[in-house]
């Protein structure tokens, strides 16, 4: 019995990874074709994004909202919880608002990011080829 408790508080004892996450959403095709503005989406998502049950709660935590040209990056430090299914909730929430839900959809491309896509639409592709 007491090799049970020393293998349960050796597991407690380790604590969270140290480190940095870094999600990733890719809008690269919508604003292409100018249809999505990515400073409003990032406006957006650090307004509403909730950190221990908190919105507006991202610079007492360290996490970090940043840009590219076509990329949202949310840098989150390891001690941190957020999900990355927040990330897609709020995505979604967001082409709602800007009534781009029925164009585009939210794809996990790898581990750790999303890809803004348009839906495919099978009779689109046959009118293309005749």
């Amino acid at each position: 019995m007491a090799l049970r408790w020393f293998f349960f508080l050796q597991a407690k004892g380790k604590g969270a990874k140290k480190g940095t996450v870094k999600f990733q959403i890719d809008c690269s095709a919508p604003v292409e074709d100018k249809v999505l503005d990515i400073a409003s989406f990032e406006k957006y998502l650090q307004e509403r994004i909730k950190v221990e049950g908190k919105t507006g709660n991202l610079a007492q935590n360290n996490v970090v909202v940043s840009r590219d040209s076509t990329k949202l990056t949310v840098a989150v430090p390891g001690d941190v919880k957020l999900s990355k299914r927040q990330l897609k909730y709020l995505s979604k929430r967001y082409l709602k608002k800007q009534q781009l839900r029925d164009y585009l959809r939210v794809v996990a491309k790898e581990k750790n990011s999303y890809e803004l896509r348009y839906f495919s639409i099978a009779g689109e592709a046959e009118e293309e080829d005749a």
